[in-house]
Formats: C-alpha cells, structure tokens, sequence
C-alpha cells in the first residue's frame, strides 16, 4: 500500500502566499505522476498541478503563472502565490503508482485545506 500525506494548509490573506507539501511512503512502488487537486464547498473536484516523474508539469488555466509545483523522491510541493478568495478549496494529493506488478493506481492523501480571506 501507499500512504500519502499532505501538510501546510491554513488561513491566509487574499494577496499572500502558502506552500503545501505531499509525502507518498510504502515499500517496492514506483511513480508516474504525483500532483494536487482540490474541492472546493458546493463544486467538483479539479485538478490543479501535475508534476510526472520525468518533471514535465501541467497547470490549471485558474493557477498558471501563480502557483509551483515541484518535487522528486516521492515528495511533491505546491508554492501557492497571489492567492484569491477562490483558491479556498480542501487540497489533495495524489499519487498514480505501480506496487510491484500490480495495475497503476491512484492514492489519495486526506486532503488540507486552504482558506483565502478577502
């Protein structure tokens, strides 16, 4: 099995910044792509960054030019910049991996979330 785990979420001013961290832990599994959706109240959930294990990333239109997605070895980090009221959202990580020779699957962490204030 893997285990993934998100930190970093909080409240921050609309204006300000935060930087959410993953950490995807098991034995024998390798990684395709690891990344960040999130869920805001009353919506569906939408992708925001994708970083594969090759370092090719891919944004949310919402989210170009202000958020980060970095990380290797498991780890995945979302800098979040000029944050709005509308990235308020609980944030997920994910993980698509292969344990040994079983299909590719995705894990999800238990999401953080991120309140922007106004």
């Amino acid at each position: 099995q893997v285990q993934v785990v998100e930190s970093g979420g909080g409240l921050v001013q609309a204006g300000g910044s935060l930087r959410l961290s993953c950490i995807a832990s098991g034995s024998g599994f390798s990684i395709r792509d690891m990344g960040w959706y999130r869920q805001a109240p009353g919506r569906e959930r939408e992708m925001v960054a994708i970083i594969t294990s090759g370092g090719t990333t891919n944004y949310a239109d919402s989210v170009k030019g202000r958020f980060i997605i970095s990380g290797d070895n498991a780890k995945v980090y979302l800098q979040m910049a000029s944050l709005k009221p509308e990235d308020t959202a609980v944030y997920y990580c994910y993980c698509n991996a292969r344990l040994g020779l079983r299909p590719q699957t995705t894990y999800w962490g238990k999401g953080t979330l991120v309140t922007v204030s106004s």
